[in-house]
């Protein structure tokens, strides 16, 4: 099997001076790159808001419809664990003591997810490969979505600017289904034994995972809760739409946006660019002015520093952005970025509906 490469025509230097910088700033400021009691503090909310809530609806007799915004603060949670504390945490960037990191990496459970899928399809895949089709999943062809140029046009896809987001609302509760179908397709295709892992240990893993979730999630409001079960059930459903529209829509707005590169391979199945400049061009800032907005997404406004250093914890990412958007123009380089999230939901919304009419492309059933 042929394994993509990434070949340098030129501009070489950005990336070691880039580093140079940036590593330059945390040891003038004599400041570690991982995480510090700011993080502590926002893992305690994260995580208070999602279960506060839980034991709540569990213990308490309230209104029937009380349950719903009780549901929704979880989905904020939801979301909160995954992008602000499991997300760190999974790339080594939360603290320095590995087990730190393992242990509040382990929060993917409490959410529906699983560690190794995540792990080969962001940390591996879309954080190497980022926007190459083929290789980045989180741009694959899927039933009702195009979101790469190199991807088969369907007739359904004229529509996808306009159910987008409704079906982003599902995000979370699709993942947790189609997590058996991803972790087969690793197994098969070696990337698990690559790893050092057992196929049939994870495959374990990721049942006994899903069953003790739903088991917490639903089965324990449920017995202990006196709301009915069809409330409950609605409730579940409202966290995960909440925390499925918030994650998916942050992840989007960096990658799928006009202004990000949707590189093809050269004849030799090959990236013809250094692999910093390729992070540069295929990703995309946006509300870098937005402090309250950055705490509460886990910086993942600040891509671009997040690709090329997904080893630092994501509270740096407002310091080290002016150094990395100086480097970039010093070499000639695009810094690509929105004022706003909603400049950056407009550009989306564009680039979809461009992708949907697909005028150069041919159309399939």
């Amino acid at each position: 099997m042929h394994i993509l490469k990434f070949i340098p025509k030129d501009r070489i230097l950005f990336a070691a001076a880039v580093r140079k910088n940036v590593n330059d700033y945390f040891k003038e400021n004599s400041i570690s790159t991982k995480g510090n009691w700011k993080m502590v503090v926002k893992t305690t909310v994260m995580i208070s808001l999602y279960f506060v809530p839980f034991i709540l609806i569990c213990c308490l007799p309230m209104s029937n419809w009380f349950i719903f915004p009780l549901s929704v603060i979880m989905g904020v949670g939801m979301a909160g664990i995954g992008m602000s504390v499991m997300h760190d945490a999974v790339h080594g960037s939360y603290s320095k003591k590995m087990w730190v990191n393992k242990t509040l990496g382990c929060t993917m459970y409490l959410i529906g997810g699983n560690i190794f899928n995540w792990k080969v399809q962001h940390n591996i895949l879309h954080h190497t490969f980022t926007n190459i089709e083929g290789h980045d999943e989180d741009i694959e062809p899927k039933a009702i979505f195009r979101l790469s140029k190199h991807s088969p046009l369907k007739k359904i896809h004229r529509f996808q600017h306009l159910y987008a987001f409704f079906f982003y609302c599902l995000m979370t509760l699709i993942r947790m289904i189609n997590e058996f179908k991803q972790l087969k397709k690793y197994n098969n295709t070696g990337i698990t034994t690559s790893q050092g892992l057992s196929p049939r240990r994870e495959i374990i893993k990721l049942v006994l995972g899903k069953v003790g979730y739903v088991a917490m999630a639903l089965a324990l409001p449920i017995i202990f809760s006196p709301h009915s079960w069809g409330i409950i059930v609605l409730g579940f459903l409202t966290m995960h739409f909440v925390a499925g529209f918030m994650m998916s829509t942050v992840f989007q707005m960096a990658h799928v946006v006009e202004e990000a590169d949707q590189p093809a391979k050269n004849v030799t199945g090959n990236i013809e660019n250094e692999w910093a400049i390729h992070q540069l061009e295929t990703t995309v800032n946006f509300s870098r002015k937005s402090r309250i907005f950055a705490w509460l997404i886990g910086g993942l406004n600040y891509q671009i520093e997040h690709h090329l250093f997904p080893n630092i914890c994501h509270m740096h990412y407002r310091h080290i952005s002016p150094i990395v958007e100086s480097t970039a123009k010093e070499y000639g380089l695009s810094y690509n970025q929105h004022p706003t999230f909603f400049s950056a939901i407009g550009s989306h919304l564009r680039l979809l509906k461009d992708l949907g009419s697909g005028l150069d492309t041919p159309v399939t059933s």
